[in-house]
Order: C-alpha cells, then sequence, then structure tokens
C-alpha cells in the first residue's frame, strides 16, 4: 500500500524516519533533518526539505553522501551487494545486461572518474521522465561529464543524488506525475521534427516556416484540438492559435504562450513548454467539462529566436501590430525571401494587420518557461517567480592600433588593439558583477587578419549588456562606455561603436507576479524571485497588457540553447499545478 503524507506527518520520530528509508543511499541523516519540518504540505515539501538538508550539511557529510552510492555496473552489481532501490534502477537501465564491451567501457570510466574525483559518477539512470535512460545515453553522459570541473561535477553528483530520492519517492506514495509525464511526451514527440541537416545528425533545429516547423505547427494544432479547445488556427504568420470559451459570451481573455521555433542545434524545452503547459490545464477544464469566468487563447509564437530571418519576436510582435512590411523583403541564406516564404507556406500577408488584439478584451498575459541558467537547479527549487524581464543594449566596436613586428617592437612601445578589448571585457565583467543581477558580455572577440607574429592593429568585439531595469541598464551603459574611451585613450588607440539594439525592461506586474507567488507558495515549495536576463515574448507583450512569467527549473545545470536542456517530468507537474492555480485565482476574481 503507497504511503500517505499524512501518514508520515502522523508517524513517530523512529517510524518516519523508518518509512524514508533507502530514499537517500544509507544516509538516514537527511531524512531525519528534514523530518524537522514536518507536517509537510505536499510531497513538494518533503522533496525540499530533504535537499535542504543535504545542501546546509557540511561538505564532509555531502562528499560522505556522494561515496554511499555505488559505481553503475561495479563490482556491488556483480556481486549482488546493491540496496533493492540502487539493484531496482540499474537493472531497469540495463546494467546488468551490458555487453562486453559496453561492460568494459564503463569500467575504465568507473576508474578514470574516480581518478580525477574521488568519489564514484553518479547519475539518475531513470531519468528525467522516469522511465530509463538507455546504456548508450550512460555511457555518453558518464563520458562527458568526465570533463567537468570537480568542484562542478560534486553538484552535478548532488543534483542527481536528489533525482534518484525524487523518483524513489514517488514509488514509495505512488505520485507519478501523470500531467508532467503528458507534458513531457508532447516535447518527446514535438522534437521529431528538424530541419534538413539536423535532422541527419539528430539535432533539433526548427526555423520559421521550413517543413520542420509546419509540420510542428500542424502537430501542435491537433493536440490543441484533442485538448477540447473550441477553435484552432494557424494564422497569417503561422501563429498556432487555441481558443477556449468562458461560461459566458464576450468575456475577457486570459492570454498565454510561446514560441515554437529553435535555435540552431537548440534544446526541446525553449518555448515550447509555455505552449505545453496550458494546454494540459485547457484538456483538464475540458475533460472536467469546466469553463471559467473568462476565456483562455493559447497561442504558440510561430517566430522568437531569429535564426532564419532578422525578425526576432515576429509571432508576438504580430499580436501588438509590431510586424514590420520590410522584413519580407529580407532573403534567408539560401536567397528566399520572408514574402515568398510565407505565399508557399499558405499565408495570407494581406491577414497580419487583422492579428493585433485589442488590449481592452483581455486581462492579461502570462507565460511559462524554462529557467535557461542554473539558479534554480543550484538551490534545489523546481519553480521560480520573475520579477522582471531584463532591458538589454548591444553595441558592436573596434578597437584600432598599429600592426607592427611581435619581435621587433618593444612592449612599451605598441598601439595592440586585442590588448585593449581584452581589457575591456574584464571591466565589462567586473563592472556588471557590482550590481549583483545585472550582466554583460562580450561575445564576439575577432582580430581580422590576425597572424601569429604581428601585434593585432584591429580588433573587432560585441557589447551585450543587460539589467532588470532600464536605468540600471543605462548606468551600466555609460561606465562601459566611459571605461572604452578611458582604455583606447591610455592605450593610444582609436575606437569605433554602434549600438545595435536597445530593448526596454518588462518588470512584471505587481498583481499578475502575486499571482503566481500564491500558486507557487499553494505547491509547498518556497516562493523564489528571479530576472529574466533572456529576451522573451513576454516582452512584446508587456507593451500592451499586464504580463508575468513562471520559470521551471533545468537539468544539467539549467543549460539552454544546447541539446542538454532538460527538466523532469516532476518539475512540469508542478508548473501544470501552478498554473491551474493561476487560472482558479482569476476565476474566484470574476466571481
Amino acid at each position: 500500500m503507497a504511503l500517505t503524507l499524512q501518514e508520515l506527518n502522523a508517524a513517530s520520530p523512529a517510524e518516519a524516519l523508518a518509512l524514508l528509508d533507502g530514499v537517500y543511499e544509507h544516509s538516514p541523516w537527511i531524512a531525519e533533518q528534514a523530518l524537522t519540518e514536518r507536517p509537510f504540505r505536499s510531497l513538494a515539501h518533503l522533496k525540499h526539505a530533504l535537499a535542504s538538508a543535504v545542501r546546509n550539511a557540511p561538505a564532509e557529510a555531502q562528499l560522505a553522501l556522494i561515496r554511499a552510492h555505488p559505481e553503475l555496473a561495479g563490482k556491488a552489481m556483480v556481486s549482488k551487494a546493491l540496496t533493492a532501490e540502487s539493484t531496482h534502477e540499474q537493472s531497469t537501465a540495463g546494467l546488468t545486461d551490458c555487453s562486453p564491451d559496453e561492460f568494459a567501457r564503463i569500467q575504465k570510466l568507473n576508474q578514470d572518474y574516480n581518478a580525477r574525483f574521488g568519489f564514484p559518477f553518479i547519475v539518475a539512470v531513470r531519468g528525467p521522465r522516469g522511465t530509463g535512460l538507455s546504456r548508450s545515453q550512460i555511457i555518453e553522459t558518464f563520458a562527458r561529464r568526465l570533463e567537468n570541473h570537480p568542484d562542478f561535477e560534486r553538484a552535478e553528483a548532488l543534483r542527481n543524488i536528489h533525482r534518484i530520492a525524487e523518483i524513489r519517492l514517488a514509488d514509495k506514495f505512488d505520485a507519478h506525475p501523470k500531467l508532467g509525464n503528458d507534458v513531457w511526451d508532447w516535447h518527446e514527440s514535438l522534437a521529431r521534427h528538424s530541419d534538413p541537416g539536423y535532422a541527419e545528425q539528430g539535432q533539433l533545429t526548427v526555423t520559421y516556416l521550413t517543413d520542420a516547423h509546419r509540420a510542428c505547427a500542424q502537430r501542435i494544432s491537433h493536440w490543441m484540438r484533442d485538448c477540447g479547445f473550441d477553435e484552432v488556427e494557424v494564422d497569417a504568420v503561422g501563429n498556432v492559435v487555441g481558443r477556449y470559451h468562458g461560461d459566458t459570451p464576450g468575456a475577457k481573455t486570459l492570454l498565454t504562450g510561446s514560441h515554437y521555433d529553435t535555435v540552431r542545434n537548440g534544446g526541446k524545452y525553449d518555448g515550447r513548454l509555455g505552449i505545453f503547459v496550458p494546454m494540459a490545464c485547457v484538456r483538464e477544464l475540458h475533460h472536467a467539462g469546466k469553463r471559467l469566468p473568462f476565456a483562455i487563447e493559447v497561442v504558440g509564437f510561430a517566430e522568437e529566436e531569429g535564426q532564419r530571418y532578422k525578425a526576432t519576436f515576429l509571432g508576438s510582435g504580430a499580436l501588438i501590430g509590431h510586424f514590420n512590411p520590410a522584413w519580407l523583403e529580407q532573403q534567408d541564406a539560401d536567397g528566399i525571401s520572408m514574402r515568398a516564404c510565407m505565399e508557399g507556406a499558405g499565408l495570407c500577408i494581406a491577414d497580419i494587420p487583422k492579428l493585433q488584439r485589442d488590449p481592452a478584451r483581455y486581462l492579461g498575459f502570462v507565460e511559462v518557461h524554462i529557467e535557461q541558467g542554473p539558479v534554480l537547479n543550484e538551490l534545489d527549487l523546481p519553480l521560480g517567480v520573475v520579477t522582471s524581464i531584463n532591458g538589454s543594449l548591444r553595441y558592436v566596436g573596434e578597437f584600432i592600433g598599429m600592426a607592427c613586428h611581435a619581435g621587433t617592437t618593444p612592449m612599451d612601445r605598441r598601439s595592440d588593439a586585442a590588448a585593449g578589448a581584452a581589457e575591456l571585457l574584464l571591466y565589462v565583467e567586473r563592472r556588471a558583477a557590482q550590481d549583483g543581477d545585472s550582466v554583460g558580455t562580450v561575445g564576439v572577440l575577432q582580430v581580422p587578419n590576425g597572424s601569429i607574429n604581428v601585434v593585432p592593429g584591429r580588433c573587432q568585439f560585441s557589447l551585450d549588456l543587460r539589467a532588470p531595469n532600464d536605468a540600471q541598464r543605462d548606468a551600466l551603459g555609460t561606465d562601459v562606455l566611459g571605461e572604452l574611451a578611458a582604455i583606447a585613450a591610455r592605450r593610444g588607440l582609436q575606437y569605433r561603436i554602434e549600438e545595435s539594439m536597445r530593448a526596454a525592461a518588462a518588470p512584471s506586474a505587481p498583481v499578475w507576479q502575486q499571482r503566481w507567488e500564491r500558486a507557487v507558495e499553494s505547491l509547498g515549495v518556497p516562493v523564489y524571485r528571479i530576472p529574466s536576463g533572456a529576451g522573451h515574448d513576454a516582452m512584446k507583450l508587456h507593451e500592451v497588457m499586464p504580463q508575468a512569467m513562471l520559470f521551471v527549473r533545468g537539468e544539467n545545470a539549467g543549460i539552454s540553447h544546447n541539446p542538454l536542456e532538460s527538466t523532469t517530468n516532476d518539475d512540469m507537474e508542478l508548473a501544470v499545478q501552478a498554473f491551474s492555480h493561476v487560472l482558479h485565482q482569476l476565476a474566484e476574481a470574476s466571481a
């Protein structure tokens, strides 16, 4: 019989400790510490208490926890000395059925890993979906993580231990995330569509109005109909729009959604999570035969990433009347204009102005998105409430010095353009860090026609400066440009600098941010407020209506725009529950 929270909360300390036996390998101190937080309001609350016990423990205790775990396909498995939980997990992953070559490969990786880190390799072999990783996936992950910095790898080992514990708890409580599994499966299915040249390599790339992009739109449309949306259409720019009517005609609408295009060789969850989470909520309403005092409009935005054409936020921009007709004459790398592309896809360009929404008919815009960063992952938090989408400044620039012989020019006679750019890069790093939540990046650093034996006469660079509000962004920009001029003067360099983009910050509407906060709090996990360093479709809707976002923790240290981008079925389940809670809050406010 499955364990319940009521049983756990009511049990004596010794009984409760026994009920949680085996969740963390040979480490009862973790449960003992976590149980001081009883009563637990939810399984998510229990998970966080357990993870917090580990995070707050001394480094020696954390290391002992890691070392309490067996090697994969190691001596303990061969001698059948594993715990029942580890035996089940390694068997489910097929590690008991390794071929001789696979077994030899794993043993060599075990040896190299232990020599490098001093503890065994830990991976949640049942994976982010809970159904198990393949042996090839495990070996690939093993080899990749062998290259990590020791401090990073120790943290990654602990994160995987928490995931193992999460799955073991799901088994104990028979609390498997059905909705999270469905959302996960939608992502996996949609990721089968990828552009030519990438699909053959097993990479995910979906750019505007390619065959893969149009297949994604069709697939999302079909799922929306299956979920019970009353109206589903692909609009004049390729957005997939699903509408679920309110309980009365003419009711206002909650707008939500995100984008389904991807960067090249990107991840499966960026954008798409914000489509599938509200879809799952609508499906549950439909199955229950329930209507709300407002309508729900879910939009899969056709373009946000600006990969095929230089028209970032094309999909969401069209909804606020910001489609620029000049974009139609842009050409992609193959010389195909956007106009020809849209006409070839059967889109009606003349209807684009009709897509502009009347803000008076909408309650606001909310968006769920994978965090795309490491913060939630490091804090062992599944969800974060976004306070603001950072404003940004971008520049392209160049230092101009004097190219000269690297061997014959004394160090005090040089006008080294690359050295000036290097000094600027380090200043950007220091200055952005002073604010705590500003970021600054020099992503392009190039010496044209550089040679190993020539002092650089030119060095081209970029600047990307971001902050949660415009005043902070502008102060950062002023200081960086001031230092740029000072570096040039000190080093005898000329320079040019051109502003290439200025985007205003999009602070979350306080009332809407508070709705997300109440939703997260209701799940039994701490409310964590976090700015968004990346741009999102919510930035565009912010210009005409209130908006607020919810972040979902990413795996693999939160990496994004990368095939390693991932999240778990459990975190997806919590996102669906949080979204549903916001819907109920709005319904109560409208009653």
